[in-house]
């Protein structure tokens, strides 16, 4: 039995079976009401695992966690459901943990520590390279967090948490250090909350994006200490995350815009954040219409044949269905990564064979002719012009919208209109009625909404309770929906904030909560 066609059909009827019954709405007849809004923050039900390391379930630990002993000959063991590491005077001790991925999240958690112990995370390249993330332990506490680079016996780059508030062992506390592909953040965990202490980028001195770095990196689970050190170690993870926030949501549709639902779930691209523009990550989420259920399904990285795996964002993948394969466009963001390089912002054409939605997917990317400060790509087939249509913020004089138009989905797109006046993001191409509109956020806290490929301006979709204050930042994504006949509304809008993860310092977006509303005819 060949599954493909049976998988593709299954797709197809959802399809039409998508379509509403004519009811001659516009979006501005319809009211969006507030149902839902979540914010992931390493939530720990939702990350999806790499290596766990839990030591009630070790049996022979040096086979499963090789030990590597630089200095003093620690007693390492894994009594009472505890990873215990205990030595007498100058003591380094490192416990194999996991490979290495430039866009996971790593937890180590910390019960009880012996005074002057350092207790931490130690990524290790073959090359000499050696980057260490640390907490410094006063007695039964967390009294500092500190990192390095080291290249054999050369600091390359060094820092602290800075005005460090110290945490008393009365409950454990987590250490988490979150990779964000040219770099990391540092942040600290008790009681549930998740507190940023530091972050850094290390590019300039070693770029974990590079497939001969992360593929022979290895991570280790370090003690050490001056005069003695103590560590007792419940739980150690390697997962993919959500981050600390999310943004730039949008559905994955078919060749032809219409949205993906699978077995019985929409299917969306998301950022999952960690920082500025170099940082993040494409992340992928589901969520059954009719509740609000939202899972993190997995990581996107991108392949553009240069030995690097790319973080690219503000991704729209679509399933063709006459070839079978997954395709889309995303934004060139991982530019920003490599100062050094002077890499120019651009749209790729992306593609795969796998389904990407589910674990970890790398997409082979191109680029397509679209380069420069261009954004938010998102396409269709048109069947009526026998032409591909793109709808994305160009940078004039400001992100305006603006539709391009080619023969091919990979290339040879041209400007057909726009751009337009307003200030834009998160530009969108949606049917309301069975009449394709175009959608876009804006600085002026409204979801403008205009013809379709024209661009004509005909209103603002209408919110109860938006996502965003009187006075904030409203440049948020309109992600609409239309639901099949059965579901709780006719229609969907999934978006987010822009509230920035608290205590971060520097350039930084980390916004934000996501916001469900449903969205009915007015008077109805």
């Amino acid at each position: 039995m060949h599954l493909r066609p049976l998988f593709l059909k299954g797709l197809v009827l959802c399809g039409l079976a998508w379509l509403p019954a004519r009811a001659e709405i516009s979006p501005l007849d319809l009211h969006f009401t507030r149902q839902a809004t979540q914010r992931m923050i390493f939530d720990d039900d939702q990350a999806l695992p790499l290596l766990s390391l839990d030591p009630a379930k070790v049996a022979g630990l040096e086979l499963m966690h090789p030990i590597r002993r630089t200095t003093g000959k620690a007693e390492v063991s894994v009594p009472q459901g505890r990873l215990m590491v205990r030595g007498e005077g100058a003591t380094d001790t490192s416990v194999w943990f996991s490979g290495f991925n430039p866009f996971a999240t790593y937890q180590l958690e910390i019960a009880d520590c012996g005074e002057g112990s350092s207790i931490g995370l130690e990524f290790i390249h073959p090359d000499g390279e050696v980057l260490r993330v640390e907490t410094v332990c006063g007695k039964q506490s967390i009294k500092g967090v500190r990192w390095n680079l080291k290249r054999k016996d050369q600091t390359l780059v060094e820092g602290e948490a800075e005005e460090f508030r110290p945490r008393s062992l009365d409950k454990p506390v987590t250490l988490i250090v979150q990779m964000a592909a040219v770099g990391f953040n540092v942040y600290l965990k008790q009681h549930d909350q998740v507190e940023l202490v530091g972050r850094t980028d290390i590019v300039a001195h070693l770029d974990l994006r590079k497939t001969e770095v992360f593929r022979n990196m290895s991570t280790w689970l370090r003690v050490a200490g001056e005069d003695g050190a103590y560590a007792a170690i419940p739980k150690a993870t390697a997962s993919l995350t959500s981050g600390m926030g999310q943004a730039d949501i949008r559905a994955i549709t078919d060749e032809e815009g219409t949205p993906l639902l699978d077995g019985g779930r929409l299917w969306f691209t998301a950022t999952t954040r960690g920082g500025g523009l170099p940082n993040p990550a494409q992340g992928v989420f589901s969520l059954d219409p009719g509740i609000f259920d939202l899972k993190f399904e997995g990581v996107i990285a991108f392949d553009r044949g240069d030995g690097l795996l790319r973080n690219e964002l503000a991704s729209h993948l679509f399933l063709d269905r006459p070839s079978g394969e997954w395709r889309g466009w995303t934004v060139a963001f991982s530019a920003y990564g490599d100062p050094a390089k002077k890499e120019k912002k651009e749209i790729l054409a992306v593609r795969s064979k796998k389904d990407p939605r589910h674990g970890f997917s790398v997409m082979t990317s191109k680029p397509m002719e679209l380069v420069g400060d261009y954004e938010d790509p998102h396409g269709v087939f048109d069947k009526t012009a026998n032409k591909w249509r793109m709808l994305l913020c160009r940078n004039v004089n400001g992100y305006k919208a603006a539709v391009f138009e080619s023969a091919r989905w990979d290339g040879d797109f041209q400007r057909i209109a726009g751009p337009v006046a307003n200030d834009s993001t998160g530009t969108t191409i949606q049917k309301v009625d069975g009449v394709r509109y175009a959608f876009f956020g804006s600085s002026d806290r409204c979801f403008h909404v205009c013809s379709f490929p024209d661009l004509q301006p005909l209103g603002k979709l209408d919110l109860d309770l938006p996502p965003w204050e009187e006075n904030g930042n409203g440049r948020v994504w309109p992600n609409l929906v239309p639901l099949p006949e059965g579901s709780p509304a006719p229609y969907l809008l999934l978006t987010f904030d822009r509230t920035n993860f608290p205590g971060m310092k520097g350039p930084n977006w980390t916004y934000g909560a996501m916001h469900l509303y449903y969205g009915y005819p007015k008077g109805k």
